[in-house]
């Protein structure tokens, strides 16, 4: 079919921009700098090593210093082993099997490991994702047999536009006490939907605790289990918690984002250590490095005999661990045979641990900012499909800019809200925001129809301070600085914190300080932001009551007060992506009591959505002149 031709051509186009963009960094950045950006542990201890599935070794290694680095690895993600001695050279691929704190399994398709492991330092590198493509590409070839399927493929007809969607309206449905009307609508809607529903869930608005609420009606009334996913880790690890906190049994496949006992408890690695036959598995596994190890001393022999036994103690290895993969597949299928729900990213519902499992029920969280290849993996192994997100948000990140013109930042959940609105629920009131906050989004994103829970319309950081301030810079000469496609502004940098300070010191005393964003959409603006903020004591005081970060990462979470740099001020009026409104509607929504953004009304007043927010400011009396706060 077209459709998926289209989207496997648009893949290939991500998939060839992302691997070009690997090979440059692997080039060209050092390794001190890898290191520090975290997509590199240097250096590492082997650990441990034994029999892993099938043709695998799998070893355990340590990271033994930077080990307050944040760092981009993850469960299943693709990895290189290397020797400094000749890190070219000297490099073995692998998959990472299991990640926790500063300790990393990977599997790789070795029987033993090369000589060069006990020469120099060796090092982890991440490397091109070719397992996500593959899997994506997977799920595009098998879907259009899917759609000639007369039950299979009603879920992939009405996903393609080739078939409506169904819903038993005849249902009974008992509404839930803590959900408001619009919650519980939408709950009703999931539950009476045959093929297809949409939580639509603006900022703040409760999706989360929809989605557990429907989850849990619909695991604990349907035959096997619930498959769950979202693109992100971290939209995994909550909904795996709230989902187990409604005493649901839930098995996590994968590594969490985050280290928490509650977490590990849930994996499926954990279910599994706590099997009987565990025991005999780790006896086993013992009983192959032995004959590993017993192999490595004929390495330097030549003789024929001596080769002969070497391969015959590498055979029985093999053999071991063939057995090793039957054992562990069936106490894997025993603990996830008793699983209410299953919980997975997109990619990580094809884990070798789940990849034949069907599901009923399949729900995609985070579908507004899921690619739409990624969204048929686990779409293929259900009959139903539930998304909740937010499309008018941040949109999936697709780094190349053919595939973003040509439609690849298009979302399944944004096709289907445009296509089926009766399979759709607007979740209408936001539990975080002053109403003041709300309502400028509310207009430009949500047609006007949101509206504050009376416990935060009008609340404040203290009494008579303002919700909402556009602070206008325009004329003020505070130009933005363009060092290729580094963008800063930096005495906008310097007055925003100042109103930050301002802040401080206006509020009553004994009140403690709020929780504060300060907020750019430009990486070079944050990274000067957080310098100064360090060098200001009053600033610093605030420990980490203060967070300053880009847009990307502060969705999903809400501060007390946000202040915003826009950073753009120039004669050309030149916005470059401050034109993606959604990542604007993402930055003012985070702010639960207070809200004050600085621009240049200059350069952002020649775009229709820059021009509403100044609108909006000045008839809530909200808008004011740099000039009239600047210390002199």
């Amino acid at each position: 079919m077209d459709y998926f031709k289209e989207l496997t051509r648009l893949l290939q186009l991500e998939k060839d921009e992302d691997r070009a963009a690997w090979e440059a960094m692997a080039r060209s950045v050092p390794l001190n700098d890898r290191r520090a950006n975290g997509s590199t542990w240097f250096p590492v201890a082997i650990r441990d090593t034994e029999a892993g599935y099938g043709d695998y070794l799998s070893i355990e290694v340590e990271r033994t210093t930077a080990q307050d680095v944040i760092h981009q690895f993850r469960f299943g993600a693709s990895v290189a082993l290397f020797s400094n001695h000749d890190a070219a050279s000297d490099r073995l691929p692998g998959v990472i099997s299991n990640l926790r704190g500063d300790r990393m399994k990977i599997s790789l398709r070795v029987d033993e490991l090369p000589d060069w492991t006990r020469d120099g330092r060796l090092g982890v590198d991440l490397v091109f994702d070719e397992n996500s493509y593959e899997e994506m590409e997977r799920a595009l070839r098998i879907a259009p047999e899917r759609l000639e399927q007369r039950e299979e493929g009603a879920l992939a007809r009405v996903l393609t536009g080739t078939q409506a969607p169904t819903f038993n309206e005849r249902l009974p449905f008992q509404p839930a006490h803590r959900l408001n009307e619009m919650q519980n609508e939408a709950v009703r809607k999931i539950l009476s939907a045959n093929e297809l529903a949409i939580v639509h869930g603006p900022p703040g608005t409760g999706k989360t605790t929809t989605l557990v609420e429907a989850i849990a009606r619909i695991a604990r009334g349907e035959e096997g289990p619930v498959l769950v996913t979202a693109p992100s880790n971290a939209a995994v690890d909550l909904l795996s918690e709230k989902l187990a906190a409604e005493g649901l049994n839930v098995v996590r496949v994968g590594n969490p984002a985050r280290v928490s006992e509650a977490l590990l408890a849930l994996t499926l690695d954990e279910r599994m250590q706590a099997h009987p036959q565990m025991k005999e598995i780790r006896r086993m596994k013992k009983q192959a490095s032995e004959y590993r190890d017993l192999a490595h001393k004929y390495k330097r022999s030549f003789g024929a005999a001596e080769r002969e036994q070497r391969k015959a103690l590498f055979n029985e290895a093999r053999a071991i661990g063939k057995e090793i993969e039957r054992t562990e597949g069936y106490i894997a299928s025993s603990v996830l045979d008793r699983a209410q729900v299953i919980t997975a990213t997109l990619v990580g519902a094809a884990h070798q641990s789940v990849r034949s499992l069907r599901y009923g029920t399949v729900v995609i969280d985070e579908a507004g900012q899921a690619l739409e290849p990624a969204c048929w993996i686990p779409v293929l192994k259900g009959k139903r499909l539930i998304m909740a997100g937010d499309h008018c948000q941040l949109p999936p990140t697709v780094k190349s800019e053919a595939a973003a013109r040509d439609g690849l930042t298009r979302t399944l959940m944004e096709r289907c809200v445009g296509r089926y609105p009766e399979a759709v629920v607007l979740l209408e009131e936001q539990y975080r925001m002053h109403d003041t906050i709300m309502r400028f989004s509310s207009k430009e994103f949500y047609e006007d129809r949101l509206k504050a829970a009376p416990a935060v319309a009008g609340h404040l950081l203290f009494a008579g301070d303002r919700p909402f301030t556009f602070i206008d810079t325009a004329g003020t000469g505070y130009e933005e600085k363009v060092e290729g496609t580094r963008i800063s502004n930096p005495e906008e940098a310097v007055f925003l914190l100042q109103q930050v300070t301002r802040l401080l010191s206006e509020l009553p005393a004994g009140t403690p300080p709020p929780r504060i964003g300060v907020i750019s959409p430009y990486r070079h603006q944050v990274e000067l932001l957080r310098e100064l903020a360090a060098a200001q004591p009053a600033l610093k005081e605030l420990g980490d009551a203060l967070t300053v970060n880009t847009i990307d990462s502060f969705q999903g979470q809400e501060r007390d007060a946000i202040f915003i740099s826009l950073a753009r001020s120039n004669a050309d009026n030149v916005i470059g992506f401050l034109s993606e409104v959604r990542r604007m509607n993402v930055a003012m929504t985070r702010a639960r009591k207070k809200l004050v953004l600085a621009g240049d009304s200059a350069t952002l007043g020649q775009y229709p959505f820059y021009a509403d927010l100044i609108a909006y400011a000045q008839e809530q009396d909200a808008y004011i002149s740099a000039w009239e706060l600047m210390e002199f």
